[in-house]
């Protein structure tokens, strides 16, 4: 698992934690917003790396 995918799921948990048990102020919402991006991203970029190998024939 990646680094990045780690850090993005510990964001979540932040935000829901924040957001849903504690009812945290409306930054928190950025949490959410930059989590997700960043999980999005990680794993486009993790499944993108394997099929950069050149077609064999």
């Amino acid at each position: 698992m990646d680094l990045g995918i780690i850090v993005a799921i510990v964001m979540l948990i932040v935000w829901a934690i924040g957001a849903l048990v504690m009812q945290g102020p409306g930054w928190i919402h950025l949490l959410l917003t930059v989590g997700v991006s960043l999980l999005i991203f990680r794993i486009v970029v993790s499944t993108s790396g394997e099929s950069k190998s050149p077609p064999t024939r």
